[in-house]
């Protein structure tokens, strides 16, 4: 069973049908929404601010979120991958958006619906990005919005539907 842990007197609440990993821990002020899933070694640390996921959004193996005190939240919309080793810190993620492998968003950036931010990328502070494919350090844009770039983030956090059922007790 996945650590699930009250703190100063606000418990996780979890949606329906989601897949939590036996070693995720989600810590405090999280919401999470219906059909997502908390993959192995992830966390979700709301101890000093809230953090709050959409429907079917999947948080992948050992990625961190977490927000800044009294300064950021996180705020995470439907039909969203979060890759594995990712931190996200205090940013605003739309819809249908795709965060690669060891991405990092930080505090009060804002990622739009139908956008992927390529693996290793960095979001700095306060940025706030136009729809599309984001890569490097610091994260530029380096794909223009488009149909295709739209359909690549929503299938990925459809395969995890998938996934987490192969998972069911």
């Amino acid at each position: 069973m996945a650590i699930i842990r009250e703190l100063n007197g606000t418990a996780p609440k979890v949606g329906q049908r989601c897949f939590l990993a036996e070693n995720a821990a989600l810590i405090g002020d999280v919401t999470i929404g219906d059909d997502c899933s908390i993959w192995y070694g992830a966390v979700l640390r709301g101890d000093v601010n809230p953090i709050v996921l959409g429907d079917r959004v999947n948080i992948q193996d050992g990625a961190v979120v977490h927000t800044l005190y009294k300064r950021s939240v996180v705020e995470i919309g439907n039909d969203v991958s979060v890759g594995h080793n990712a931190v996200i810190h205090g940013a605003k993620i739309g819809n249908n958006v795709l965060v690669g492998m060891g991405a990092v968003i930080l505090d009060n950036a804002v990622i739009p619906d139908n956008t992927i931010i390529g693996a290793g990328a960095v979001v700095l502070s306060n940025q706030t990005l136009e729809p599309g494919v984001y890569a490097g350090i610091p994260a530029k844009k380096v794909k223009d919005a488009s149909e295709s770039v739209a359909e690549a983030a929503h299938k990925n956090a459809q395969g995890y539907m998938l996934y987490k059922d192969w998972y069911k007790d």
